[in-house]
């Protein structure tokens, strides 16, 4: 038995002496992951938000400096301020024409309620002797004012204690949380910064741990990776201006109230494949229905009929042309993410089965070639 031959068994022993141990403690394991990952979260969420920030700030670049070469030694800072300028006016923009509104038909609900109270307490009077039933119950029913009181009051002492109990950790938790943000964003911005050198960096330790073409598998994954996901992000948003415009032009027409809010509404709502719009809808006929119940009726086919063409033409193929996916497995893939791990799952899943299907067709293609399969065989 030769020196490469033990030191396989030697490994693969000491894998599987690993594995066991790992399985028979997983929850130290899993409690030793965890850490792992909260001390990392800070850096995990920075990394995401320099991606995100980065596909905008990388068509700026590209468009706005491309032939102005006295500004290419600013063109980073002038393209990170413009992009940040750019985020902050749509969401300053949305929140401006969508919070007031909401403030007000809640308030107009709220006013409202007294007064529609007062009508089913008279349309139950006026009609307790077609309903005897109902008249009996009323007569029987006791209610003791002081009795429900106090219950009332023993119930928001107990609760007043446990919101007391658990301040300390809230306000602990919200700390946190600020201050992981924090740090996730000072992080991107030198992600964003210094990317070039990060790309060699990471380059340099691939070739230096990996066989040259191991290295040279995983720089083209991650390339294709990297174009995948920006791909999805500026699919995704453009599908989300199409259905917003969708709804604002057709409701115009319709002269359906509130349509230029609920098209910005469902817009950013959008942003979240698939589900995304369903949202929106609840928030369209909250709207509308202070206004018109019918038309809150008619707003609900609406929504149906354009979710249906959306879902199953526009979505598919923006953001699956986008990614270079076909059509039913944009679909087949929204279904399994959303179903192991929600929203999270739906906006990870579309363009990683775009990465897998890329790399199992470049896998067959190159099976065929080297098997010599003619085309008429399976083109047929």
């Amino acid at each position: 038995m030769d020196r490469n031959m033990k030191k396989h068994i030697i490994e693969i022993v000491a894998f599987a002496i690993i594995l066991y141990c790992a399985i028979t403690h997983l929850n130290v394991v899993w409690g030793f992951v965890c850490s792992v990952l909260s001390l990392l979260m800070p850096f995990i969420l920075g990394g995401a938000i320099a991606f995100v920030v980065n596909v905008p700030m990388k068509q700026i670049e590209k468009y706005l400096f491309r032939k102005n070469q006295k500004l290419q030694t600013m063109k980073r800072t002038v393209s990170y301020i413009l992009t940040l300028i750019a985020v902050a006016g749509i969401l300053t923009l949305a929140m401006t024409v969508v919070i007031p509104e909401l403030v007000r038909t809640a308030k107009a609900l709220t006013s409202q309620v007294p007064a529609a109270v007062e009508a089913v307490q008279g349309w139950f009077h006026e009609n307790a002797e077609k309903l005897p039933s109902v008249a009996a119950f009323i007569e029987e029913s006791e209610f003791d004012i002081t009795s429900i009181s106090a219950k009332a009051t023993e119930l928001l002492q107990s609760v007043a204690t446990g919101i007391l109990s658990s301040s300390f950790s809230l306000v602990g938790s919200v700390v946190s949380g600020i201050v992981s943000f924090l740090i996730g964003v000072v992080f991107s911005v030198y992600v964003l910064f210094q990317k070039e050198k990060l790309s060699v960096q990471a380059k340099k330790i691939l070739y230096a741990l990996l066989p040259e073409k191991k290295a040279d598998r995983a720089v083209a994954i991650g390339k294709l990776s990297n174009q995948v996901f920006s791909n999805f992000l500026s699919g995704q948003c453009l599908e989300a201006c199409i259905l917003g415009a969708m709804f604002v032009i057709i409701m115009s027409i319709l002269r359906m109230p509130y349509a230029m809010l609920i098209g910005i509404v469902i817009a950013l709502t959008a942003l979240i494949p698939i589900v995304g719009a369903f949202i929106g809808c609840a928030v369209g006929m909250f709207l509308i229905v202070m206004v018109s119940p019918v038309q809150a009726l008619w707003f609900l086919v609406l929504f149906l009929v354009i979710q249906q063409v959306e879902g199953n033409l526009i979505y598919p193929r923006v953001v699956g042309g986008s990614i270079g996916l076909p059509s039913m497995w944009v679909l087949a893939a929204v279904s399994v993410g959303g179903s192991l791990f929600g929203i999270t799952g739906i906006l990870i899943f579309i363009p990683l089965c775009s990465v897998c299907y890329a790399l199992f067709r470049d896998f067959v293609h190159k099976r065929l070639r080297k098997r010599k399969v003619k085309k008429e065989k399976y083109e047929a």
